[in-house]
């Protein structure tokens, strides 16, 4: 069965000044990057997409949140983040 993906109502990126790269181990399939994107998405604050082809979550937060926070929140979706980059996004407007 297809899971359900959770729609973040705020795609305005200007809105998430703190940017985060997650390298995630274990995602196979279409539903794998869903799961952890749902993960990610559920938390307060977040806008995050899943590249499947890359391994990679890139999350972007209203409020910076600790590397350990999002690690977790992943790993209770059922796969494992080995490295996260920050990273320093210049918005200009």
């Amino acid at each position: 069965a297809a899971v359900k993906k959770i729609k973040v109502s705020d795609k305005d990126l200007t809105h998430y000044p703190h940017r985060r790269v997650l390298k995630v181990d274990g995602m196979s399939c279409g539903n794998c990057a869903i799961r952890v994107e749902n993960a990610l998405n559920s938390l307060e604050g977040v806008y995050a997409r899943v590249n499947l082809m890359e391994a990679e979550a890139d999350v972007r937060m209203k409020q910076e949140l600790s590397d350990a926070v999002l690690k977790e929140t992943v790993k209770d979706a059922g796969y494992t983040v080995y490295r996260i980059t920050p990273v320093n996004d210049s918005i200009s407007q």
